[in-house]
């Protein structure tokens, strides 16, 4: 389950801070199912009108736990994430960055070994359209994420929302969006997010952002290849001088893996329509589902 729908019941790990409230508040009104919070040192009250536990296996006790979504400082993700797991949760979001390396890649193994589906770290979060959000999306924003049936994926929260937005504005609409985050260990991939979406009942084309570093996209491309929905892409970072650091801790070049040119060889290879800015993706899309 790498998207999250309206009857899935979600716990939000970290509810009672700053954060954790104002998006808790925009999570319930758009229809995201909040079944309570954790919080140990709040346990037992209330807020934003649902129950506060101690753990997420105390919450799984009140009734299944479907998602959850943290809202936790780096050096607390681990336990949570560990607790998450537990209480037999099938997603987990995770926002943070700044994670211990060896902490995401400890409850990254444990969540497979359970399986569990971690998006991110470091991501912006999940959006079904007109159902529920799960993280810090503008879910909210017609202008951005207007119904219809267009699948995004994307590293970069701030990317994907310039990508939303195009779609919107060229006509279209968008059915889901998955974040897979920015950091260079994830518990789920571009091509785990490419799948899932190729997958959801509605998705009838694909706008994936992807960013220099790692090999993702490449890998990506694999699975494209076997695809039958159209896909368009942007690949940030075209731009990026040779041996310059860049953009998130994912964004790193080894030789010749991880560049622009390899990305967009192994997507175009496949049929994948590479474009040259993200405001070319309405008439990738028109020319694509026209066809």
């Amino acid at each position: 389950m790498h998207i999250c729908q309206r009857e899935h019941r979600v716990l939000v790990q970290g509810i009672t801070g700053k954060q954790g409230t104002f998006w808790t508040e925009r999570m319930q009104e758009y229809g995201t199912n909040v079944i309570g919070g954790v919080n140990p040192k709040k346990a037992g009250t209330k807020h934003c009108d649902v129950p506060v536990y101690a753990s997420a296996v105390s919450a799984s006790k009140d009734g299944a736990v479907d998602a959850t979504v943290m809202f936790i400082p780096p050096l607390g993700v681990k336990a949570a994430a560990l607790d998450a797991i537990e209480s037999g949760a099938k997603l987990i979001v995770c926002l943070t960055e700044h994670i211990p390396v060896q902490d995401v890649m400890y409850f990254i193994a444990a969540a497979k070994e359970a399986g569990t589906i971690i998006i991110g770290p470091n991501t912006a979060g999940t959006v079904t359209v007109d159902e529920c959000f799960l993280g810090f999306m503008p879910a909210f924003n017609e202008r951005i994420f207007r119904a219809g049936k267009v699948g995004v994926l994307s590293r970069s929260g701030s990317l994907a929302t310039l990508m939303c937005q195009n779609i919107t504005a060229a006509g279209f609409g968008i059915k889901a969006f998955l974040g897979i985050g920015g950091d260079p260990i994830i518990g789920t991939t571009t091509r785990d997010a490419l799948e899932a979406l190729d997958n959801h009942k509605g998705v009838e084309a694909i706008a994936m952002v992807g960013e220099i570093g790692g090999a993702m996209e490449e890998a990506a491309a694999e699975y494209a290849a076997t695809m039958s929905k159209p896909i368009a892409a942007f690949i940030a970072g075209g731009a990026a001088p040779p041996g310059k650091k860049m953009g998130h801790a994912g964004a790193i070049v080894m030789g010749n893996k991880g560049t622009y040119a390899s990305k967009k060889s192994a997507l175009k290879g496949v049929g994948v329509n590479v474009l040259a800015t993200p405001s070319h993706v309405g008439d990738a899309l028109k020319e694509a589902m026209a066809s």
